[in-house]
């Protein structure tokens, strides 16, 4: 699965930033007939249902080109919105002390899932304060993870 997001993600990314957004990931969810293809995009000034709507039919065109994928499937493309995945470290950089949710592939300290403050971010590495507890996780280790947004 991971690779086909890869090769999707590669060749998502052209159509894209030629339409001046930032392909902020891709996510293909297999459900029998109900799969999804999930595309995030994201600017600095926001994203509207406009430019939702205009990578959707460049991405639909270029994947009906390609033809990428094998099972019938739904195209959704939308902004990574206040709870955003993150798809890389990289990705986390602007988020330092922030909360993040994360659901590891293998468990640390007992723990698979759980919300941590994030400490630091070095190449894939990733410092995290839980339950006041200093955890070191890599990226690769991360199945899911995405902010969790506050309101003051």
């Amino acid at each position: 699965m991971a690779n086909l997001q890869e090769r999707l993600t590669d060749m998502i990314r052209p159509a894209v930033e030629a339409l001046d957004f930032e392909l902020w990931g891709v996510e293909f969810v297999r459900a029998g007939k109900f799969s999804t293809l999930r595309v995030y995009i994201d600017h600095p000034e926001g994203i509207s249902v406009d430019n939702c709507a205009d990578v959707s039919y460049q991405v639909s065109s270029l994947l009906d080109v390609e033809d990428p994928i094998n099972v019938e499937y739904n195209l959704e493309v939308s902004s990574p919105g206040m709870e955003r995945p993150f798809f890389n470290a990289e990705q986390m950089q602007p988020y330092m002390n922030e909360t993040v949710a994360f659901e590891l592939v293998a468990a640390q300290k007992n723990k698979r899932k759980f919300k941590a403050k994030l400490i630091a971010v070095e190449g894939g590495e990733l410092t995290l304060s839980v339950d006041n507890d200093t955890l070191q996780v890599n990226m690769r280790d991360v199945k899911n993870a995405h902010l969790v947004p506050t309101f003051d």
